[in-house]
């Protein structure tokens, strides 16, 4: 994107010098012609006018627009529509002010098409990074007239799913590190530290304890093999990154994780919370709950749980209420269903679902912390003890020649 300067003429044939900001010649012939006006010279913009993040994006470099961003577009966007402000008038205030360049570029793209008669719901479906939730939504608020409302729906409904998505991320994450720090701890000890205590105990010519002769032949293990085992534990990630990333290997991973102690149940009410929030928002707004269950399944992150929902749709085509179905998930809490099946019979089945996802919002919070408390100190137990192993079994030696 940059500042183009052209020569033009209009149609009473009289000549025309101005600028329009556009990401290529094309747009801007294109722009122009729009206007009925007739591009003699376009000037592009320099290296000073240049825009470096609007032409990444343009070329696929930049990064994609996160959930941050949008919700914080979305949000801008309900105040303006409830404050009566035109959307071709909001969308132009929201480009001008925006950083993210992906976004502005979208924003931008939004504005034209609406501009050229397309509805705000059609013109975001042609961006990335509007999803197909997201675009039901606004259409829905669109035809029934309450747009502002919906967005406002829509910002704190992403809000909550970042932030379940959030905890269960961190909640993998702490332990990971942690162990991480301490495998290429252990792993220093044994390849530095511990053959400085061998040489001394050859040259002594003592009688090694068995502890300690276990600890020194690991060291050796991971003296000779270190330069093999680094690249192989680097390839062994990257396959099975790659296979997990595939659809066999997605459910594979998706059912083991599930099984997992107490992640897994951080994991499934996590997905559960997601589902029951997008469930609650998109009937809130008028779907119905066949096309409000198959954007629901597409947003969910495990394949299993997908597929369980879909099963869950099936029946629901076939005549069954939503509990029915739901109530045979061994996974899905009884109180939960309970709950679901009084929403069908009040008719305030959104309402009781965003209750149910503020239940599971709950619990993931309270796992989180009771994992976080009990695997602290169970991790420094563990590498401690491991360490204080490795201390003991080569000082053991010297002791047993002190006490002699």
């Amino acid at each position: 994107m940059g500042i183009y300067k052209y020569e033009a003429v209009d149609g009473g044939g009289k000549k025309i010098l101005g600028q329009i900001e556009a990401a290529n010649e094309k747009e801007v012939r294109k722009a122009l012609r729009l206007q009925g006006i007739r591009v003699k010279k376009i000037i592009p913009p320099t290296i000073l006018e240049f825009d470096l993040g609007m032409w990444l994006v343009d070329k696929g470099f930049a990064k994609a627009i996160g959930v941050k961003e949008l919700s914080g577009f979305t949000k801008q966007l309900a105040i303006m529509i409830s404050a009566g402000v035109p959307i071709l008038q909001s969308l132009e205030i929201l480009y001008r002010s925006e950083k993210n360049p992906a976004l502005k570029l979208a924003i931008k793209k939004i504005a034209t098409d609406v501009g050229e008669g397309k509805t705000i719901a059609e013109a975001m479906q042609a961006q990335k990074g509007f999803d197909k939730l997201y675009c039901n939504l606004v259409r829905a608020g669109e035809a029934g007239g309450i747009l502002d409302q919906i967005l406002k729906k829509l910002a704190v409904h992403m809000e909550k799913q970042q932030k379940t998505k959030a905890q269960i991320k961190s909640a993998m994450m702490y332990p990971s590190i942690v162990c991480s720090v301490g495998a290429v701890v252990i792993w220093g000890m044994m390849v530095f530290v511990v053959p400085q205590f061998t040489g001394m105990l050859k040259e002594s010519g003592q009688e090694v304890p068995w502890i300690t002769q276990l600890v020194i032949d690991t060291s050796d293990f991971f003296g000779k093999y270190t330069p093999i085992m680094i690249p192989t534990v680097f390839v062994s990630i990257a396959v099975f990154v790659s296979y997990i990333r595939t659809p066999v290997g997605k459910i594979f991973w998706d059912n083991l994780s599930m099984r997992f102690p107490i992640f897994g149940k951080i994991i499934i009410k996590g997905n559960l919370s997601s589902f029951s929030n997008t469930l609650s928002t998109l009937l809130g707004a008028g779907v119905s709950l066949i096309d409000a269950l198959d954007i629901c399944i597409e947003t969910l992150d495990n394949s299993v749980i997908a597929q369980d929902l879909r099963e869950v749709k099936k029946k629901i085509v076939e005549g069954k209420t939503l509990t029915e179905p739901l109530s045979k998930i061994e996974y899905f809490p009884e109180l939960v269903t309970q709950m679901i099946r009084v929403g069908e019979q009040t008719g305030q089945i959104d309402q009781m679902l965003a209750r149910v996802a503020e239940v599971f919002e709950e619990e993931v919070d309270t796992l989180v912390a009771g994992m976080t408390k009990m695997i602290e100190p169970l991790i420094i137990v563990v590498l401690g003890g491991i360490i204080a192993t490795i201390l003991v079994a080569m000082y053991l030696p010297m002791f047993m020649s002190a006490g002699a």
